[in-house]
């Protein structure tokens, strides 16, 4: 006996219609309008949330423009000018005498000038603008402890602008301004020295 195609197509046209009409009819319609608005976030008192005056640098136009193999260029001889820095829950004359002693070693750079007043320190950073090889476990076990930048190749003196300013009630905000390769050096070991945030 065969069947009629009619017979057949009828229940899966309305098993069709019954599945993709079940999810409407489960959803409330009006949901939006029952919604209501939270109170924004506050900060709490006694915290400040740090600049960003200068957080953000724009770079030159067409600094970054890919080459015909599709690589991206850097255009002049060193890396770019960035800032970057971190917080510390001290005064800011305790702050800046604690980066004062830090600094003093002359092993994160020479200091060039420092104005006590404004609280900035000039610096000359010798650092690399190419990436160097990290060395391995065995290689650093067997020939010592990695060399610093200042004997990596490319390694060039950089000038970097250290300021410390007021980050809230109880804070410093310690902040470099230079060569990319020279502020993330002087960042990351003051930040490892003062314990930063």
């Amino acid at each position: 006996m065969k069947k009629n195609p009619l017979v057949v197509a009828l229940p899966v046209l309305a098993l069709s219609a019954l599945l993709l009409s079940g999810c409407g009819m489960f959803r409330s319609q009006k949901a939006w309008e029952t919604a209501k608005q939270e109170t924004p976030l506050e900060i709490p008192p006694g915290l400040d949330t740090p600049s960003t005056s200068a957080a953000l640098v724009i770079p030159e136009p067409g600094a970054n423009n890919p080459t015909a193999n599709g690589a991206t260029a850097r255009f002049g001889k060193g890396g770019g000018v960035i800032a970057d820095g971190f917080v510390i829950n001290d005064t800011i004359d305790n702050t800046y005498r604690r980066v004062g002693q830090a600094l003093e070693n002359g092993d994160i750079g020479q200091v060039l000038a420092h104005d006590d007043d404004a609280h900035t320190y000039t610096l000359s950073v010798v650092a690399s603008d190419l990436p160097t090889e990290k060395k391995g476990f065995f290689s650093s076990m067997f020939n010592g402890k990695s060399k610093q930048t200042a004997d990596a190749p490319g390694a060039a003196p950089h000038q970097v602008q250290l300021t410390v300013g007021n980050s809230g009630v109880k804070a410093s905000e310690v902040r470099a301004q230079g060569d990319a390769a020279a502020v993330a050096k002087v960042v990351d070991t003051l930040k490892g020295r003062l314990g930063g945030s």
